[in-house]
């Protein structure tokens, strides 16, 4: 890509970011940035790690102020960034957590892509599983979980957490409704039609027992083919990628913060080259 062109940034410049600790892995600064200049928008997106959820309260407040247009939200703020918003749309109060805030004239407004990214990954990587009825067992209950699970439950899913500390799985189920149930143990994954991985580490199953048609999904995308894909590729199992999870929140993460749709890239290209992947 060529540089940033001459005049782009100006005093009206709008400025965007992602909220998060950690959050120097971030990938969403390479994409939002490789949109604002192949649209030669007047903004930048930037990353905040503010060090606990005081500091987060400090940054929306400066939002609050006119500081900043919008921001998406990763861990370990989600949550708090639904509490703190003034509205929600309906994809963040399923779940009761947001990937967005936007700022405008002292309001906050919360939303959240997360769903939206799960149904863009599986369209395009497993097109030819149907969501409705179908058997998804989601690894962990933390907010990953929560964030995807929305958007699963609208499609007509029904789902099965599977986590190491029941308790925390109960909880989550009791929050998504009665379309969401606990998984007693491993052999949930007999009948999935299914599976993802919401945790940030590769979870501690066998993929032995499940059946041909099923899906295997990854949220992680450091590497892109996690030790989880591999083993399903192994199997001749369909899979899907946490970067086509991120892809596909990231287009209304943009429209939200600098209020225009982002303009035609090849962003998997993009985001591979940056990563020296090839998958």
């Amino acid at each position: 890509m060529s540089g940033t062109p001459v005049g782009r940034i100006t005093g009206a410049a709008l400025l965007g970011g992602i909220v998060g600790n950690p959050v120097s892995h971030s990938l969403s600064p390479v994409i939002h940035n490789a949109w604002l200049e192949a649209g030669g928008v007047d903004g930048a997106y930037v990353a905040f790690a503010p060090k606990d959820a005081a500091g987060f309260e400090a940054l929306v407040a400066a939002g609050r102020a006119g500081l900043i247009a919008g921001v998406n939200v990763t861990a370990p703020f989600k949550e708090q960034a639904f509490a703190l918003a003034d509205e929600a749309a309906a994809a963040a109060q399923m779940t009761g957590s947001a990937n967005i805030l936007v700022f405008e004239e002292g309001r906050v407004r919360a939303d959240s892509a997360d769903g939206a990214g799960v149904l863009y990954a599986l369209a395009e990587q497993a097109p030819k599983l149907k969501l409705n009825g179908a058997s998804v067992v989601m690894l962990g209950a933390g907010g990953a979980a929560r964030a995807g699970a929305g958007a699963l439950i609208e499609a007509g899913a029904a789902l099965s957490i599977l986590n190491r500390t029941r308790e925390r799985a109960e909880a989550l189920a009791a929050d998504l409704g009665p379309a969401v149930s606990v998984a007693p143990d491993a052999g949930v994954l007999e009948g999935a039609d299914l599976v993802i991985n919401a945790l940030s580490v590769a979870p501690d199953i066998s993929l032995a027992a499940l059946k041909p048609s099923a899906v295997v999904m990854d949220m992680t995308y450091k590497p892109v083919v996690t030790p989880l894909l591999a083993a399903a590729r192994a199997r001749g199992l369909t899979t899907v990628d946490g970067l086509a999870m991120l892809i596909g929140q990231a287009a209304p993460s943009f429209e939200a913060i600098f209020r225009r749709p982002p303009p035609t890239l090849d962003l998997r290209a993009i985001l591979l080259n940056h990563l020296g992947e090839t998958a």
